[in-house]
């Protein structure tokens, strides 16, 4: 069943000198199985939303609901939650403290209280699952690289089986091969498993490439929310927000300027050299 977010209202330090409204009449369903991109510039209230998914954060008014059940009722389990919607962040030494890559990934299985056996197997599996080989299990997760340890972090939250998986900028310092290493993972894992992914997301390549859908959030509220080619069309004012579209974007408004009969929305290297090549048959 979808995440429903239902005029979800957010405020930082209320009543106070610093009082900031971060969430404003935010209202969303994100269906299963989809993979969304949200984005928005620093400050636009996307980290703050997706800390209320899990129950990180708890909404100054409004209601979120999980699959039909109201998130903020009395007797409901937020570890139940938290199982269910695994959030990974940006800076995986968040997320790391173990002293191994095993013990680090099986610690939520472990709080689960499932058996030995069942831990064993979510954790290999989830270690298996996002590109990591049998000779990292036993080394100490802080001697990897970035990208290494983002696996790891990732790893641990799929290990307790989410039917969510939210990822805060994941490719973040990374180098390009890191960065598509990571993504296409993560395209990999949505694609075999069907999780829902929702992706934040400074790089508007990424999410054109690997999202069916896009929020763009800005001062606080929902401002498109839509297809990547639907959402980009809007290029001109995601760039008033402090955004832009796909460098292929601005290229093929570009040809068309100049007279080159081709189609505008392609978000995608591919797409863009497709619709080219077919402009230059004519």
């Amino acid at each position: 069943m979808p995440i429903i977010i239902d005029n979800l209202q957010y405020v930082y330090s209320p009543q106070t000198a610093y009082e900031k409204q971060a969430l404003k009449d935010v209202n969303l369903v994100i269906n299963d199985g989809e993979f969304i991109g949200l984005i928005g510039h620093t400050g636009s209230g996307k980290s703050t939303l997706i800390q209320h998914l899990n129950g990180l954060l708890k909404a100054t008014a409004g209601k979120i609901y999980f699959n039909g059940q109201d998130i903020y009722e009395k007797d409901y389990s937020m570890k139940y939650l938290r199982s269910k919607v695994g959030l990974v962040f940006q800076y995986p030494e968040h997320q790391l403290f173990e002293t191994t890559v095993y013990k680090d990934v099986s610690f939520g299985p472990k709080n689960l209280g499932l058996e030995q056996v069942e831990i064993d197997l979510r954790t290999y599996e989830a270690i298996k699952m996002v590109g990591l080989g049998e000779d990292m299990i036993d080394a100490s997760p802080f001697e990897l690289s970035g990208g290494q340890k983002r696996r790891v972090a990732i790893a641990g939250v799929l290990a307790m089986k989410p039917e969510v998986l939210i990822l805060d900028e994941p490719t973040a310092g990374l180098d390009p091969k890191g960065r598509d290493e990571i993504l296409e993972q993560i395209n990999k894992l949505h694609k075999e498993s069907g999780i829902t992914i929702i992706l934040v997301s400074h790089s508007m390549e990424d999410v054109a490439k690997y999202a069916d859908r896009l929020v763009v959030m800005n001062k606080a509220a929902i401002a498109f929310n839509d297809t990547p080619h639907k959402v980009f069309e809007h290029y001109k004012e995601l760039e008033a927000m402090g955004l832009a579209a796909p460098q292929v974007t601005y290229v093929m408004h570009e040809l068309k300027r100049r007279g080159i009969p081709v189609k505008t929305d392609a978000t995608t290297v591919e797409e863009a050299a497709g619709e080219i090549l077919k402009a230059l048959k004519k």
